[in-house]
Formats: C-alpha cells, sequence, structure tokens
C-alpha cells in the first residue's frame, strides 16, 4: 500500500463530456480556473487538454494550450503542470476504401503532435504507447513514432508520463527505456477500462502492476462509475491516483460533479484508508522533477 498519495485532476479531456455537464471547462479562462480551484482543492498535478471554446469539442490548437498554460503559470498556483500528447493520432477508415483515412480521421506526424509541448515546455508530457481500437477508430502510435516523440521530450527536458491501456504498451515502454529514449525513472499512468483495451477489473489491474519496470512511480485511473473504487485500487497496490471530469463526470447515479467534488471524493478516500495526500512539493521529488 501507498501511504504517501498524489492526486492528479484531468480537468476537461477530449471527449463528449462538455454537452453532457456545464461544469466541465471549456475555455482557456476555465480550465485555467479549474486547475486553480483542483490544486488549492488537494491536486499535486493537473493534466491538461484543451477545447474549441465555440464548439466545446476536442482542440489541438497550440495557442489555446499556450493561453491556458499561461493563466495557470501566472495565477501563481504551486501545481505541476501536465499537458496531453495524445491528440492528432485518430484514424477513422473510409468504409469505401479501407486504404485511406476516411471523415473523422485526425492524423497528423509525431512532432505536430508535441509542438506544443516543445515551446511551452510543461513539467510532464504524456506519452499515449501503442495502437488501439476504438468503437469506429483505432488510434495509431507505432513503435517507430513513439522513439520519435521521446526522442522530442528528452531533448527538451520535459518528463514523459507513459500512459498504458494494456499489457503490450507497458512493453512498448520498457523497451524504449532500454534504448534510452525514455529515462528509468519514468512515471506511469496505468488506464482501465477504456474501450476496448484493459478492463476496470482487479486481475487486470494486478497484472498491469507486476508488468511495470521495477521502481517506476505511476498512477491509475477507471473510467465513470469505477473512478473512486479505483482510488482505492491503486493506493492498495502501491500507486498514486487520477481523478476528473476527463474520466467521469458524476458523483453519483444523476448527481453532475465538479473536478473539486471528485477531488474532495477522493481525498476521502486516501485519508480513510490512512494515507496522507501529498502536495505538489513533495510530488515532484517523488517523481523526479525540478521545481
Amino acid at each position: 500500500m501507498n501511504s504517501e498519495v498524489f492526486i492528479t485532476c484531468a480537468l476537461t479531456g477530449a471527449g463528449d463530456s462538455a454537452t453532457k455537464n456545464d461544469k466541465v471547462p471549456v475555455t482557456p479562462q476555465e480550465i485555467a480556473a479549474d486547475a486553480v480551484r483542483a490544486a488549492e482543492a488537494g491536486a499535486a498535478v493537473v493534466h491538461v487538454h484543451v477545447r474549441n471554446p465555440e464548439t466545446k469539442g476536442f482542440s489541438r490548437d497550440v495557442e489555446l494550450y499556450k493561453e491556458t498554460s499561461k493563466l495557470i503559470r501566472d495565477s501563481g498556483v504551486n501545481v505541476i503542470l501536465n499537458l496531453t500528447a495524445g491528440m492528432g493520432a485518430d484514424l477513422v477508415p473510409d468504409p469505401e476504401d479501407y486504404n485511406r483515412g476516411g471523415p473523422g480521421s485526425d492524423m497528423i506526424s509525431p512532432y505536430e503532435r508535441v509542438r506544443h509541448i516543445l515551446e511551452i515546455k510543461p513539467d510532464i508530457s504524456t506519452l499515449d504507447c501503442g495502437s488501439m481500437n476504438y468503437s469506429g477508430s483505432v488510434y495509431v502510435a507505432s513503435m517507430d513514432m513513439l522513439r520519435e516523440t521521446a526522442m522530442y521530450l528528452r531533448d527538451a527536458g520535459v518528463k514523459a508520463e507513459v500512459e498504458a491501456f494494456e499489457l503490450g504498451h507497458l512493453w512498448q515502454a520498457k523497451q524504449l527505456m532500454k534504448e534510452g529514449l525514455l529515462p528509468d525513472d519514468s512515471i506511469f499512468q496505468l488506464c482501465m477500462g477504456v474501450s476496448y483495451a484493459a478492463e476496470a477489473t482487479p486481475q487486470n489491474m494486478l497484472a498491469m502492476v507486476n508488468a511495470l519496470p521495477p521502481g517506476v512511480t505511476w498512477s491509475s485511473f477507471a473510467l465513470g462509475r469505477m473512478e473512486m473504487p479505483w482510488v482505492a485500487m491503486s493506493i492498495l497496490h502501491g500507486g498514486n491516483v487520477r481523478v476528473g471530469l476527463e474520466d467521469n463526470i458524476y458523483l453519483g447515479k444523476g448527481n453532475l460533479a465538479s473536478n473539486v467534488d471528485l477531488i474532495n471524493q477522493a481525498r476521502e478516500i486516501i485519508e480513510r484508508m490512512g494515507a496522507r495526500v501529498i502536495g505538489p512539493d513533495e510530488a515532484r521529488v517523488k517523481i523526479g522533477l525540478k521545481k
């Protein structure tokens, strides 16, 4: 069991949650304000996507990332900034010609996927390992794409957080570590319950934890109603926790949540289990970040 736990708050994500819950932040100002509130509630890390302010849908606009990050930094809040680099890898096969991408595809190069990271230089950038299936699309991240992305992060001095959705992704990350493209003290996020990757079951959780490189710092989350059970699951297996409106928009059936609501509920679970929530300064030491 982990007795000193840091909380990551995934503020907004890229799904359609903003049309279902008006507490999901959309504009740079809303996302930055929620980041401040999350830090004040006990989150040591804020994980940031940006959204199109007009459509509320996902965006990978570099200027939106720059504006949001500047607002968070200028607020003076003490929090670890974690920006996603997982956008621009969606392939929707054309039903009339499976040899090409159809409407809805959003494929860009590894460099373009991390261009905002290289300009902003956050504390942490996600590295979504491995390709996988969604309902009608494929997320594309070949081994060579991952090598190139990891090289950009390494050379920019940005800590990679490996997003692992199944066992094979951990294998890929360990190979990148062998090749010197990821540091031995990389941090990991075990992403559970995402269609169609590792289901959120205790057996799968144990398999994922057992496959981690020895001694690394890691967190985990599960989607929807499994979000809070996964707080306890992660702590019991020695990890840290992630909650937030990217992963779940409810406190209970029909009860829409805010990010602060989810952090408060996670804190209560952590403390009732006899563990302690640590802040950003202790979390920086734990995951090997410079202040």
